[in-house]
């Protein structure tokens, strides 16, 4: 078999999306259906009038960060089409962020090179970039926060953390993790962690999420002082001190219109129109009231059950746990898009090389059936959104196999990962040097 070159790879990937830019260029001038996502015309938009020195709030449905918009300002002076090649450099970074990842845990070369084509050459993922869509850089960012943390850049982390999470609020979601991650037999003042190579098919160091071993005497001190170490301190309050600087100087210059639009927006958000979600028939069929508030903490509490549950079982690997979280709060969220499934692809890579799931067939079949599922529901909503038919009943019964389809993937994928934490702990490395006995 000819061996495939990383850096080749990673080229031919560029020129791929350079040539979809262009055709898509072609497309939307020469054809009916425009291959640029209606948000790439948002955001340009917003770009467009910040760039004038108004609000980019003033352009209905933005509901973004201004640091978007600021971004594509280039769009109004150099190209309406720069947008499109700043998502897609971050849709390459992604590739070369998931390379230098497993790289650093001792995957092979041919391996990392292999799991990165799951990223580099994924339709869906490729496309998203090429037509506008700023969810790359939202992706490259959450990836090197990884890189930074198994570096030992703790500091590092912190501040994309709070950038990212000022950015896209899901984020937010494994700041648990990472702080439970932040172990003090893990990480040591003035050295950099120990990470845990990669292992072929064998036996991985297996680690508890909990670290402090608790005694009848003295539990509650050691929980208190296992928990508030120096690095978790210094993350939440670095990652947070990003986060309110960005969000406080964004409420200056826009005020509340910003804080509505751009985050408590999409913390209370209940989108009438169909979607994956099998919440969307019922928000459709009582848009016109209120909900309760037990309709609200009906609709949140699977979601943080799973999460919690997720969390405290993997959290020493973080990069599988980032991932399943990822997964899992898409599947169960109250609006569920097709550019969110981007969230947890970008994750998909890191945990290849751990999992005993052959791609044939276990692999091949929990891939069509997640395809199918989807291809099941647009089936439905084509019928509804472009022939007028009233099938709501079916686009719900549909959503509900969605449910159920990612369900099983999530639980196929978490049965056949080998558990490996990332970092080695000071006391087991202690115990593993010669001359010392089991």
């Amino acid at each position: 078999m000819v061996a495939i070159n990383f850096r080749s790879l990673l080229l031919f990937s560029a020129f791929l999306r350079i040539f979809l830019i262009m055709y898509g260029e072609w497309q939307d001038n020469h054809m009916d259906v425009r291959y640029t996502d209606v948000d790439y015309l948002v955001f340009s938009d917003a770009a467009s009038l910040m760039a004038s020195g108004r609000s980019p709030y003033e352009r209905s449905t933005y509901r973004y960060s201004p640091l978007i918009a600021f971004f594509l300002i280039p769009n109004s002076f150099i190209h309406p089409s720069w947008g499109k090649f700043l998502f897609s450099a971050s849709d390459l970074l992604v590739g070369l962020f998931i390379h230098a990842i497993l790289k650093l845990r001792g995957v092979p070369e041919k391996l990392c090179t292999y799991a990165s084509m799951v990223w580099l050459f994924n339709p869906f993922t490729f496309t998203i970039g090429t037509r506008g869509n700023c969810e790359p850089i939202v992706c490259a960012m959450i990836l090197w926060i990884i890189h930074c943390l198994m570096n030992g850049n703790v500091c590092q982390a912190a501040v994309w953390y709070g950038l990212v999470v000022h950015l896209r609020i899901y984020p937010i979601i494994y700041a648990l993790p990472i702080i439970l991650m932040l172990d003090p037999l893990c990480f040591k003042f003035g050295k950099k962690p120990n990470l845990i190579s990669w292992v072929p098919g064998g036996k991985q160091f297996s680690q508890s999420s909990f670290s402090t071993k608790v005694t009848d005497q003295n539990s509650i001190w050691l929980i208190v002082t296992s928990l508030f170490t120096w690095r978790r301190i210094v993350f939440g309050l670095l990652s947070g001190f990003m986060f309110f600087i960005c969000t406080g100087f964004a409420f200056y210059l826009y005020g509340w219109q910003f804080l509505h639009e751009a985050l408590l927006y999409h913390l209370t958000r209940t989108d009438p129109r169909h979607n994956f979600s099998i919440y969307f028939y019922h928000l459709y069929l009582h848009y016109e009231r209120e909900f309760t508030t037990t309709e609200k903490l009906i609709s949140f509490l699977p979601q943080i059950i799973v999460q919690l549950v997720l969390i405290f079982q993997f959290s020493q690997d973080f990069p599988f746990c980032f991932f399943v979280q990822t997964l899992a709060f898409v599947a169960f969220n109250k609006v569920m898009t097709a550019q969110y499934f981007v969230w947890f692809f970008c994750l998909l890579p890191l945990i290849l090389p751990w999992s005993n799931m052959k791609l044939k067939w276990k692999g091949l079949a929990s891939t069509l059936l997640w395809m199918g599922a989807q291809t099941h529901w647009l089936m439905w909503g084509y019928l509804l959104e472009f022939k007028g038919k009233n099938v709501f009943m079916q686009l719900w019964l549909a959503s509900v196999l969605f449910l159920a389809a990612n369900t099983f993937v999530l639980i196929s994928i978490i049965r056949h990962h080998r558990y490996s934490s990332v970092f080695r702990r000071v006391e087991l490395a202690a115990s593993e040097k010669p001359g010392k006995s089991d």
